[in-house]
């Protein structure tokens, strides 16, 4: 009987607990997701993702990736090459490929994900991870 008065206590408790801790902020983090992408990218230096735009500088050792949703209402932003800036096709908040903003209703710049660029043995490309 004593061991499931203890048992009830418990649970009482944690019933009790979680929206104490929900109330307080408290969350704890997703584990990151990693997507790996395979060399080459396109001649343009361009990969778009269902979540995120993948950029390589000149020599493709250098890579960074940008999230795809707009900071204003979350749109699904748009990379428009001929322009080189990332564009909100909802009201045309503007972004560099880097993620800051340039112009619209956005008031905040992109987020950018952590990219891990993957070289053989003999220094070349083989492909990029992004964290996400």
């Amino acid at each position: 009987m004593a061991s499931l008065f203890r048992w009830a206590a418990v649970l009482s408790g944690m019933a009790l607990l979680h929206p104490l801790l929900k109330f307080s902020g408290f969350t704890i983090k997703p584990k990151p997701r990693y997507v790996k992408i395979a060399a080459p990218l396109p001649r343009s230096g361009v990969h778009a993702e269902r979540e995120f735009f993948l950029f390589a500088g000149q020599d493709r050792s250098v890579a960074w990736a940008v999230s795809r949703t707009c900071t204003h209402l979350g749109c699904r932003v748009n990379f428009l090459e001929d322009k080189q800036i990332i564009e909100c096709p909802c009201h045309q908040s503007r972004f560099t490929p880097q993620g800051a903003r340039l112009a619209g209703p956005a008031q905040r710049n992109l987020p950018v994900f952590p990219v891990e660029v993957q070289k053989d043995e003999n220094g070349a490309v083989t492909g990029y991870v992004v964290t996400l």
